[in-house]
């Protein structure tokens, strides 16, 4: 833990905890298991963080969070080599008309969907990836995500399904939980593998590289401590990188453009255009993709008191709940 928080330590003290605010965001569709999105809002001497781990994660792989929303309130940001970040629109496990609207009326030419959503899922996750080729057409790329829920045998077959069902996948995103699985799912298909989970909830993420378990590389910012380190990962693992969100509001997706916008190579749309996911969002102008791109901002975002009183959270017991694990969080951050 001590080098994911070596950057949230040195600036705690200069965070406004007490002014925190907590908030909560109906989702558009249910994603990820969830209809609604919660999180708090910091201050710091640079601006606005985002601390939003999601109720399950323990106060030891939240820090990391907190890490995350020290070094955008004090530090700030590196310096980008880019101004614009290709994106993909994301797929929630939607029908096949709701799947191809989103992708027609989201101006990306690269499209994530979520498969694997429960046993049994594949006769929906195929005709979902048909309809999302239709509405990208033969040159867009289509990329799935399993989130882990398959094991080797079961990976091997429906991969090479929604292959065909795709004309061609990009790549698959995590499809077993661990990284000696995707290894042996690597070796047997011809589609690229990309690591998630693997990466950002290991101890040591440099498995998945010296496994030989992954093509491509997903990396988050906000779990893995910020900008900066997920900036040493990216390079420890030497493999091409893909910035995906964290299902933040606009404040925290600030950091993951950020990292996009200072890796030295970017070869692959981001999963950076979730802002869609939430019916409201915090700030006057959203992080949403123009033409397939997102700008990078270059100090973090403000939330517009308006919009922030509209999602904030009025459920006392669940204020109650984050306050406390803020508090809980940050003695385990000051600890390491």
């Amino acid at each position: 833990m001590t080098r994911a928080t070596v950057v949230g330590v040195v600036g705690l003290e200069d965070i406004d905890f007490d002014g925190a605010r907590a908030y909560a965001i109906p989702m558009t569709t249910r994603f990820r298991g969830i209809t609604v999105r919660e999180g708090m809002l910091l201050r710091g001497p640079a601006g606005w963080g985002e601390f939003c781990p999601f109720p399950e994660y323990d106060d030891h792989t939240s820090a990391a969070w907190l890490a995350t929303v020290v070094e955008q309130c004090v530090l700030g940001w590196p310096e980008p080599v880019r101004e614009r970040i290709p994106v993909n629109c994301t797929v929630p496990v939607v029908d096949p008309d709701r799947a191809y609207e989103i992708v027609t009326r989201s101006g990306c030419a690269t499209a994530k969907i979520k498969v694997a959503d429960h046993p049994g899922s594949l006769t929906e996750d195929l005709a979902r990836v048909e309809a999302v080729r239709d509405a990208l057409g033969p040159s867009g790329a289509i990329r799935v995500d399993a989130n882990g829920a398959w094991g080797v045998d079961t990976a091997i077959t429906h991969i090479r399904l929604l292959d065909k069902a795709a004309g061609g996948l990009e790549y698959v995103e995590q499809p077993c939980p661990t990284v000696e699985e995707l290894a042996a799912v690597r070796r047997a298909v011809d589609v690229r593998i990309a690591a998630d989970e693997s990466i950002r909830r290991a101890d040591d993420p440099m498995r998945v590289a010296i496994a030989g378990a992954a093509d491509v590389a997903v990396i988050k910012c906000t779990p893995l401590g910020g900008v900066r380190r997920a900036l040493r990962i990216a390079e420890a693992a030497g493999l091409p990188c893909v910035v995906s969100s964290a299902l933040e509001t606009s404040v925290g997706l600030g950091a993951q453009l950020a990292l996009a916008a200072a890796l030295p190579e970017l070869g692959f749309a981001c999963g950076l255009g979730t802002t869609s996911l939430l019916r409201h969002d915090v700030v006057a102008e959203p992080l949403r993709p123009v033409d397939g791109h997102i700008a990078v901002p270059r100090t973090p975002l403000a939330p517009d008191p308006d919009r922030l009183t509209l999602v904030e959270q009025t459920d006392a017991d669940r204020v109650t709940w984050w306050r406390d694990r803020l508090r809980r969080v940050r003695a385990v951050l000051r600890s390491t």
